[in-house]
Parts: C-alpha cells; structure tokens; sequence
C-alpha cells in the first residue's frame, strides 16, 4: 500500500522552489547518506513522484527531507529529490531547506551560525547568519568539484557542431559556453534551452562516460548548463541549468555554479579565494567562491562555496492516497 499524509514547508530559493517535507519520512536503511539515497530510489520513489511531480507539484519541483545525521559530527543529514530524480547533492536545496528547518525550529545548529551535514554526496559545512527568527543567508562550503571532461565535441540536430565540457560540482554538468553555433544564453529563449537540452543529454551520455571515482552510484550527466553574458551589474558569468525532462533552474544553482568553478579553475580562469557571482536566468545571483585546492582521484579539483538566500513562503498538507488515478504523479509530454 502507498499511501500517507506529508506535512511541508514551501520555500524558494533565489526563485527556485524547495519543498521541505516535514513528515511521512521512509526509514531508509544504509549507513551513510549515499546508502540511504540507493534505498530510496530502489524502495520509495513513489513519494518523490507524488510530491514533486503534477498535480501536486510542477516541473520545477525540487524538495528534501530533513534526517537524523549519519556521522558523529553533524547536526543533520538531508535527502534531496525533485522531478530529475534523488540527487547527491542539491545547492539550492540546501540553501532553502536550512533556511526553513531553522526557522520553523526543526533543526538546531550544535554551534550557532554553523552546520555540518551529511548528504548523499558526502559530508558539507554550512555557515548562516539568522537575525529576528529569519534566515538572512546560508553559505555552502561544498563536496570537491573538478572538470572530467573538456573540450568534447557532439554534432547536435538542429544545431550543428558544439564544443562542451562536463564538469562535477555534486552533479555531472555539461557546459555550453558561446560559440559559432551558440549565441550565448542572451541570445537564446528559454524553449530553445528546454528543445535541445535533452538532446545533447543524450548524446553526451552515449558518448562519453560520467562516474564519481569514489562513488560509483554518482553517474551520468544529468544537467545542462548554458552559458552567456550576465544582464546584471556584479555578476562575473550568467546561466540557465536544464534539469528533469522540461525544467529550467530559476536560481544561479549551487552545484552548477561548483561546476563552473571548478571548470573555470581547471582552466586557469579562477584562483584560489578568487570569488565568482553567478547570475541566474531571472536574474538572481549566488555569490561562489573557490576555497582551496584539492584532488579528486589523483585529478587537480576545489573546494567551493556558495552563498544565497532563500524565502519561506507557506506550508501545507498532502495527502496521498493509492485510489487517485494520479496519486503517483504524472508530466504533460
């Protein structure tokens, strides 16, 4: 039988929604956080496709569940989902879920202002700074990050010849950057993103293989980043991050921002305690940073971090139950 009540908390995050589930949680078996998020692919998915998906949720959905941590040090541990799966790690998410965990008082931080978590992609450090019960900004001190892949070359129907680079910031990224056959994200609306997206995905997947060397679960490229001229005074770089099957990223992207960073760092465009704003494709920004230097597999990566803010804005109550004909969710074609 699959059904239940789950209570929620609706936010977003520099436009981009969070859904904090706050009840219905599945014990999910493993002993870290990647375990746990293979239980719940394997076992439970039918709540992430009940919640996130219509017509309780949209294309954009993106959501999370606050846990008991897995490690001795944490404060908590967070399961992210959204309609592109159960990810390893989500920036946005993370940035909205500690936002509105502490405001509503479900998460206390051991040392005020700073959290350790553990999530699928490892273990991540938060700073914040909370004035009035309200969560002012939430930095991420991010998983490594490092380019696997540069300069791959793809022939796209409708497009032509495109030159990308996949890049790891908690999620494999494939980055378009202006070229002879891409204007730039200015130049491009968002249908052309969502048209050719999952088309270059594919090929990209087909062509080349994406597999965290320390983490064999983590694989595949899943996201698109497109790049362009930033429209607002301060950013360094805009983009629109492709997600899910038609779902644009209305926030900078956390992990995407991490993986434009480390491939600018590869490149030798960004140092270390150089910061880089990123600019979304409402225009919203996060502001990234390159930490320090490390490897990944004997590979040259970073550490990044990544600050922006989010905003609580209602909560509510869903009920699943297994005799709707849509309880498990459905997307338009």
């Amino acid at each position: 039988m699959r059904k239940g009540t789950f209570f929620c908390i609706d936010a977003h995050t520099c436009g981009n929604p969070v859904r904090l589930v706050t009840s219905g949680h599945p014990d999910l078996v493993g002993n870290n956080m990647s375990e746990k998020r293979q239980d719940f692919l394997a076992n439970h998915y039918w709540i992430l496709e009940s919640l996130m998906f219509e017509p309780r949720g949209h294309d954009m959905m993106s959501g999370s569940f606050l846990y008991p941590p897995c490690s001795d040090n944490a404060d908590a541990a967070i399961l992210f989902i959204e309609t592109s799966g159960c990810l390893p790690m989500c920036g946005h998410g993370t940035i909205g879920t500690v936002t509105a965990a502490l405001e509503s008082g479900l998460l206390h931080a051991k040392t005020p202002g700073q959290l350790i978590l553990d999530v699928p992609a490892g273990q991540i450090r938060v700073e914040y700074e909370q004035r009035d019960g309200k969560v002012e900004w939430v930095k991420i001190y991010n998983i490594a990050s490092y380019l696997a892949h540069q300069d791959i070359q793809i022939n796209v129907p409708g497009i032509g010849e495109l030159k990308v680079d996949i890049s790891y910031g908690g999620n494999y990224y494939i980055i378009v950057e202006p070229q002879e056959n891409y204007p730039g994200l200015e130049n491009w609306s968002a249908a052309q993103v969502l048209q050719f997206s999952p088309i270059i995905r594919d090929i990209i997947n087909d062509t080349v293989e994406c597999v965290h060397p320390d983490d064999p679960s983590v694989c595949g490229a899943s996201h698109l980043l497109w790049t362009g001229k930033p429209q607002k005074p301060g950013s360094d770089g805009a983009n629109a991050v492709f997600y899910g099957d038609k779902a644009i990223d209305r926030s900078p992207c956390g992990t995407g921002t991490s993986a434009r960073m480390a491939q600018l760092y590869a490149r030798g465009e960004l140092s270390v305690g150089q910061e880089f704003t990123h600019e979304s494709i409402i225009g919203s920004q996060f502001v990234g940073k390159v930490e320090a230097a490390t490897e990944v597999a004997g590979q040259p990566a970073m550490m990044p971090s990544i600050k922006g803010w989010a905003k609580v804005f209602g909560k509510n109550c869903i009920t699943v139950d297994d005799d709707d004909p849509y309880a498990f969710g459905f997307q338009v074609k």
